[in-house]
């Protein structure tokens, strides 16, 4: 019989982490992040990511949080792509390493796609091609976000529905797969559910569903706190050591923001503003997406 393991989600600021390491230190348990931005390497205030230190033991590192192992974070190069694919295979890599060492996974974020892809695995799309991907990355540039949605529109209206113009990577996977196989991504996927799929994990989700008013202002006061603590300070940084602003860690919610901020089109306190504003819209969209696309029960 498959085990079942929980996997606590919700909005951004609405308490999983916190959840999470209670529910570890209860179960003997160890968290698997499913986060796609704290993956990062040198970005933790603006990412949220969980105050934790490494730790060496038996010839392996860890990331302790509370005293409790917290998983896939803080791994991943910031110049890097990293798929729901790569997720998938370093979930179940994890997964396996803490059940062999008598704990409880216990999975944690905010990702959905991430978490659909763990229960429900990934369709057969085609695998990337670098030429046609080079060359919608220069019409993105040249063009604008917008211009490359409303060519998904077109083909793909389901697709565009689902991805929002400011999430440049999907955009353009899903414009790429339409040119290597003339076949919708979202084609690709519906045939992908309905085919027998040996789920990979089989999860229990919980959701915290706090007040709006709440959440709105726990949104607030984070990011308060990234600026007061660093959050642009920590992007310079990166800038400093050549990582250009178009890399993927810095292409997530809020950096973009900050680097205008430093480029002198924003000022500090419309830099805030504009930062909570995308924050509470991210939230708002999360939710959207996590009640529509999983079965999740929901804790107030």
């Amino acid at each position: 019989m498959t085990k079942e393991f929980v996997a606590i989600v919700g909005a951004t600021a609405s308490g999983k982490t916190a959840l999470g390491l209670l529910l570890a230190k209860e179960q003997n348990g160890e968290i698997v992040s499913v986060d796609s931005r704290q993956i990062y390497k040198h970005l933790a205030i603006g990412t949220a990511k969980p105050k934790g230190v490494w730790t060496a033991e038996h010839g392996r590192s860890f990331y302790r949080v509370n005293g409790i192992a917290y998983h896939l974070v803080d791994f991943v190069e910031p110049s890097d792509h990293f798929s729901a694919a790569n997720f998938v295979r370093h979930a179940a890599e994890k997964t396996a390493e803490i059940q062999g060492r008598g704990k409880t996974p216990i999975f944690v974020g905010g990702t959905g796609l991430y978490f659909k892809a763990l229960a429900e695995g990934l369709a057969a799309l085609p695998p990337a091609d670098a030429s046609i991907r080079t060359r919608l990355k220069k019409e993105a540039d040249d063009q604008g976000r917008e211009a490359m949605h409303r060519r998904l529109s077109l083909i793909d209206p389901e697709a565009a529905k689902k991805i929002p113009a400011n999430n440049i990577q999907r955009l353009i996977r899903a414009l790429e797969v339409f040119e290597i196989t003339g076949k919708p991504i979202s084609q690709w996927h519906r045939e992908h559910q309905s085919a027998e799929v040996e789920t990979r994990l089989k999860l229990k989700f919980i959701g915290i569903d706090i007040p709006r008013e709440e959440l709105h202002r726990r949104i607030e006061a984070r990011c308060r706190t990234m600026i007061e603590e660093g959050m642009v300070e920590e992007t310079q940084a990166l800038l400093n050591q050549g990582f250009p602003e178009t890399c993927p860690s810095l292409t997530g919610l809020g950096y973009p923001r900050i680097i205008s901020m430093l480029k002198g089109t924003l000022s500090k306190d419309d830099c805030l503003a504009l930062l909570i504003q995308d924050t509470r819209q991210y939230a708002k969209r999360q939710m959207t997406w996590f009640r529509h696309q999983l079965p999740v029960i929901w804790k107030k």
